[in-house]
């Protein structure tokens, strides 16, 4: 039987055992308190089987979404989850939660179209060889630009903390960004300290030998099984010189003849996506849920709440 449980009623070790063996980082009970307080819970069999629900309320309407920083959730278990296990979980969804727009994982799946369902495209990269032969898989481009990289006079930076990867981040496309603020990089940044204190994420940069200004920066999680690549910041000379070709190679490198996965979080977007895959790695794709049970007038809140968020 699938409890719903709100908040203070989670036991976050029993949570937390079950999602230390599904390898996602975005589901553990701490990293959910960092970007979403107050998250509720689906949960079956004494934790065998769980689902976060991460929810809000608008124009007096409780509805589900993603928050930032989150790229996957949806239903974890013990077990492989089966299309019925998700269907399940979807269809144990309080009512009150009239809207939903959620993503889950890539290990939830349906036998058939099912209305609300989409897919969307991640790119992983398996670690579990020598680094020699991971480096013979990057696509001709990828080589080219990681010679180039590596005639640059580049070198990996190991002292960078959150905030300078927030900040060339906000200095750079964040610039050109309306929908972000200081309390979205300040969760970021709370979020990555945390992460690093609990010795589940760390970050790189990359500056020119001699010069100490960073023209590339990234903040990795880590999981047993897992490398993710949570965020960046990329300057313009960065992105001239093939920094962060040379950065994603260096992170390859370090961790590559380990059972672990490369998680290069995405992406929908094509030009991005042919960047990840040119490392050699492989599509994973994962669905998002929508769900709208709301009345007529609700629908036209709806719609104006999007138009002005």
């Amino acid at each position: 039987m699938i409890q719903y449980l709100q908040h203070n009623q989670i036991d976050k070790s029993k949570w937390d055992a079950t999602i230390a063996e599904c390898g996602n980082i975005y589901a553990f009970s701490w990293y959910l308190d960092m970007v979403h307080p107050q998250w509720e819970a689906l949960v079956e069999d004494d934790y065998q089987s769980v689902m976060p629900l991460t929810g809000g309320k608008k124009f007096g309407i409780n509805y589900l979404y993603q928050p930032y920083f989150v790229q996957q959730l949806g239903v974890f278990s013990k077990e492989p989850v089966t299309p019925e296990k998700t269907n399940e979980f979807l269809n144990a969804i309080p009512n009150k939660y009239r809207f939903a727009e959620i993503r889950l994982n890539e290990n939830n799946s349906f036998d058939n179209d099912v209305q609300g369902v989409e897919y969307h495209r991640n790119v992983l990269l398996d670690l579990n060889k020598d680094y020699e032969a991971i480096r013979a898989g990057y696509h001709q481009n990828t080589k080219r630009n990681l010679a180039k990289a590596e005639d640059n006079n580049l070198q990996l930076v190991t002292t960078v903390i959150p905030y300078h990867v927030v900040a060339l981040f906000r200095d750079n496309r964040g610039a050109l960004l309306d929908k972000w603020g200081d309390a979205e990089y300040g969760v970021l940044t709370r979020l990555a300290q945390v992460a690093q204190q609990r010795n589940a994420a760390f970050m790189l940069g990359v500056n020119e030998k001699g010069i100490g200004q960073l023209i590339c920066a990234a903040i990795f999680m880590k999981t047993k099984d897992r490398i993710t690549f949570l965020f960046s910041g990329l300057t313009v000379e960065g992105k001239q010189r093939q920094a962060m070709t040379y950065l994603l190679d260096q992170v390859i490198q370090k961790y590559a003849n380990q059972p672990m996965t490369f998680d290069f979080e995405g992406s929908d977007d094509e030009n991005l996506a042919r960047f990840y895959l040119g490392f050699g790695g492989t599509e994973a794709k994962y669905p998002s849920y929508t769900s709208n049970r709301l009345s007529p007038i609700g629908k036209v809140l709806l719609k104006v709440w999007k138009k002005h968020k």
